[in-house]
């Protein structure tokens, strides 16, 4: 009997062993079934077409994804008070370097990841000691979107008060603001309300001058001083362009379908819906407003005149400048989550740049410029303003501008440049102020 019953025993401990390995190897195995994968949205204006991309993933894998999408303006304090909860997001956006160094703790190691394996320009990445955090999945564009139909309309006119003969004499800022002034002059004969849209400049909405703008100027002050964007020196600015920025912005809200007095209440999608409409000529943004302008109820504006210019203010050689092209989107995966968790994540953002359907969504439906080799010459995107982006890209003897707004000090910085410019607008601060906030906020926000 003692025999047996030490028999038995020891077979209790072989199987009691055996359970547990096998425990263990389920929780550790990253082949086990995920079904649920989530991703914060940065733009609210692709949020539908994230809606039909996650219907669309989980009709082909089974895996659901969960998208939400943070209010313009709000990301990061979304992406905050998501993190520490138990719908914190597998898939979130970094902005650049910033972004990671604070939200390294949060960012997993992409090095080995079939989408960076893709990556046409891998210098395009965030990286840091020889790893992988960020990786950009689209390359966009920004400058002033101007429409053919109406700028030609001005050209033909008989008592028109410049010598321009199309939009290819505009290549200065002094030849954009002849331009822009006389066709204030004519608005009633060319059909609009003004030449620009409305400059937005509510808080959460004036993101287009207190970063887009703005990098123009910063890019000069860091060229001419050779500034690394890695290195402490972008910490001090001396604004040294900031009557450059001040040439255009005041072109901007001078000849405006808006009085100046009352930006403060305009927001961004106003700006895209008076362009769309007819209502003006010219507006600032970036090729992702394609679906902003062709989403307009009554859009009037022909695909083939929608085209692209510079942003001139009237700095010396800025007749062979281009738009303004780079990236602050950058996937990262939450280091937070399951093995299984970042690599069923993985296989979506792969799953959205190579297969036939994400493809599809990417060229056609996101509107993106793509960096990676997964896309064929026949896949490029055929809106009419990721066209003019590479056209742009394409021209001999033209300097792209580089986003260097990824190195900006923080969103408070931002916020109270762009409160600053309200007030300037409105007539209650000076220019010398403006000045004095963006490089005091600057130094301040950068320590």
């Amino acid at each position: 009997m003692k025999k047996i019953l030490s028999i038995i025993l020891s077979l209790s401990f072989v199987v009691s062993i055996f359970a547990s390995c096998n425990i263990n190897n389920t929780n550790n195995d990253t082949t086990q079934k995920v079904t649920t994968i989530r991703y914060l949205n940065f733009k609210p204006e692709v949020a539908n077409v994230y809606e039909d991309i996650a219907k669309a993933y989980e009709k082909e894998t089974g895996v659901k994804l969960v998208v939400e999408t943070a209010a313009s303006g709000n990301y990061e304090q979304t992406l905050t008070a998501k993190m520490g909860t138990k719908e914190a997001p597998t898939l979130f956006q970094i902005n650049g370097p910033k972004g990671y160094a604070n939200w390294k703790n949060y960012c997993a190691d992409l090095s080995n990841t079939e989408l960076y394996k893709h990556l046409t320009d891998k210098s395009l990445a965030v990286t840091s000691n020889g790893k992988v955090y960020g990786i950009p999945y689209v390359v966009e564009g920004y400058g002033i979107i101007y429409n053919k139909e109406i700028t030609d309309k001005y050209f033909a006119l008989s008592d028109k008060s410049t010598d321009l003969k199309s939009m290819d004499d505009v290549k200065s800022f002094d030849a954009l603001k002849a331009l822009v002034e006389d066709m204030q002059k004519n608005a009633n004969k060319l059909g609009i309300k003004g030449v620009f849209a409305s400059t937005s400049l509510k808080t959460g909405e004036d993101w287009r001058w207190n970063t887009h703008l703005a990098n123009i100027p910063v890019y000069y002050e860091f060229k001419d001083n050779n500034v690394d964007l890695s290195g402490d020196k972008t910490k001090t600015i001396e604004f040294k362009y900031s009557e450059n920025f001040k040439n255009i912005f005041d072109l901007y809200i001078n000849n405006s379908v808006t009085d100046k007095k009352v930006l403060g209440s305009k927001i961004v999608d106003d700006s895209m819906a008076e362009f769309s409409l007819g209502q003006c000529a010219m507006v600032q943004n970036g090729n992702w407003a394609w679906n902003q302008i062709k989403n307009v109820k009554g859009n009037v504006v022909k695909e083939e005149n929608i085209k692209y210019l510079p942003i001139y203010m009237g700095v010396n050689g800025e007749e062979n400048q281009g738009l303004c092209v780079g990236t602050e989107n950058f996937f990262a995966i939450n280091a937070k989550a399951s093995e299984a968790e970042r690599k069923a994540t993985e296989d979506f953002i792969y799953w959205l740049f190579s297969s036939k359907t994400g493809k599809d969504f990417v060229i056609n439906e996101l509107d993106l410029i793509a960096p990676f080799d997964t896309f064929t010459e026949n896949e490029k995107p055929k809106d009419p303003l990721a066209k003019e982006v590479i056209n742009w890209m394409n021209r001999e003897n033209i300097n792209t501008i580089p986003w260097n707004f990824t190195v900006f000090p923080s969103v408070t910085f931002k916020n109270d440049f762009g409160s600053a410019l309200l007030q300037y607008s409105q007539g209650t601060k000076n220019w010398n102020n403006v000045k004095s906030v963006f490089v005091q906020k600057w130094k301040s926000e950068s320590l």
